[in-house]
């Protein structure tokens, strides 16, 4: 790493503050955050939330600070003499001129080799696709039995016990016993799951475990419980730890719960919640039998009000038709009389107009003989007019001129030869007579 310093003048005097605040920004852009193992020493957390600590090994030690929104997602506690490994930013702290890392994350030594094996098995599994959601199997509204997968001495057994008691208390429970860490735990657990699969006996399981470190949590980031869980047939619910703790059981599992607490309530029904809802739709019903009662003795005490005696309705309906007859009457013999004063209105119309028939007939008659007369001279004049064409036709066709002895030349393009000048020696033509034609050669042409 090459650290370049620019020379101070004789005349430059500089003050701590300023010597301190150069050395700091030297620091921190000359050194990247970097990861730092040691064992923590003098460890000191106040009442800010802020830790301060040491970090040495057997030569040299440094001092450190982790901030409280720092230190405040970590899930486990450091403790006096650990062997960690911190992210941090080396700097400088101006006011007493003292060189420390500014801690960003801190890790159990060694915990980096877990991490990366946690990531590696993720991302081959969901290459494998055990994470797809078209894998994840619903869980059923009403179980009838639920399958627990822990160990036997663990509050987390008792939180679920506890939980599904209040919730449900009529609904049975059978435990599956497997140790949740430590050598052979991950095989366990596995054949736990394949028994609850081979006894088909539940219809939901629950795998838990309380919080831990990522070493104590590390059954289940292993491949045999993933595969298992993968495998089971029946739905599976994990409560794993805190509800900041992820493990590979989590990802593979049809539903995943915060802590074991939160898988017992999302695996059970709440048989309060079921009664208050029975309850609510009990009165619903009620209520809308009661309005229905309601409405239908609306609906008759309206129809024994329209409800008419037999003898009132004929009496109104005979009196009804009398005045439609009355009606039908008076219609009649008012168009009666409209007909009769029409007709008597034709007849004087007639009378008044006297029309003299004989003369009227023997006009037409004289009509017909002059369109008669007029229609055959018409004919007679076109037909003379025929005539005249025709012979003006006669006069002028061309063939009648060559039946006289003349005849047509053409060139070999098709044009009539009108003067010598069209055409020239060697070229040859077509002449057309009355009757035929023949080919020629022009040997000769002048005026």
């Amino acid at each position: 790493m090459n650290l370049s310093f620019q020379p101070i003048g004789f005349q430059s005097v500089l003050s701590v503050t300023e010597l301190n605040r150069s050395a700091r920004e030297l620091l921190e852009h000359a050194l990247p955050l970097l990861w730092v193992s040691g064992e923590i020493s003098n460890l000191k957390q106040y009442h800010s939330g802020h830790w301060y600590f040491s970090l040495k090994d057997t030569n040299a030690q440094v001092r450190c600070v982790m901030f409280h929104h720092k230190n405040q997602y970590l899930n486990w506690q450091p403790k006096e003499g650990m062997q960690v490994e911190v992210h941090a930013l080396v700097t400088l702290y101006e006011a007493r001129g003292e060189f420390q890392l500014n801690v960003e994350n801190i890790r159990r030594a060694g915990l980096g080799l877990l991490y990366e094996a946690f990531e590696r098995l993720k991302a081959k599994l969901e290459h494998a696709g055990l994470f797809h959601p078209t894998h994840k199997k619903a869980l059923p509204t009403f179980p009838r039995q639920i399958g627990i997968i822990t160990s036997l001495n663990t509050a987390a057994l008792h939180d679920v016990l506890t939980t599904l008691q209040r919730r449900m208390p009529a609904l049975p429970v059978i435990i599956y016993p497997a140790p949740v860490q430590g050598e052979g735990a991950a095989a366990k657990i596995a054949a736990a799951i394949h028994l609850a699969i081979k006894r088909m006996e539940c219809d939901v399981l629950i795998l838990c475990r309380g919080g831990g470190s990522i070493e104590d949590l590390w059954a289940f980031n292993e491949e045999i419980v993933a595969r298992a869980i993968y495998a089971c047939s029946i739905p599976i619910v994990t409560g794993i730890g805190h509800e900041t703790d992820f493990t590979i059981a989590d990802f593979v599992a049809d539903v995943r719960a915060p802590t074991p607490t939160g898988a017992a309530q999302i695996a059970s029904p709440n048989a309060q919640e079921i009664s208050n809802h029975l309850r609510h739709l009990g009165q619903r019903m009620q209520h809308a039998i009661q309005r229905s009662i309601e409405r239908r003795m609306q609906m008759t005490d309206l129809l024994t009000h329209r409800l008419q005696h037999p003898g009132d309705r004929i009496y109104h309906q005979a009196k009804h038709l009398h005045h439609l007859q009355e009606r039908l009457l008076n219609a009649y013999l008012r168009y009666r009389e409209t007909l009769c004063w029409k007709l008597n209105e034709l007849n004087r119309r007639m009378h008044t107009s006297s029309p003299d028939i004989p003369f009227l007939f023997k006009q037409q008659h004289d009509m017909a003989l002059r369109l008669r007369r007029a229609g055959i001279h018409h004919i007679q004049m076109l037909e003379n007019n025929l005539q005249r064409q025709q012979a003006h036709l006669v006069h002028l066709n061309p063939q009648a001129v060559l039946a006289r002895g003349y005849s047509i030349t053409y060139t070999t393009d098709g044009h009539i030869v009108h003067n010598w000048q069209q055409i020239h020696a060697m070229d040859d033509i077509r002449i057309t007579f009355a009757k035929g034609w023949a080919q020629a050669k022009v040997t000769e042409t002048g005026k």
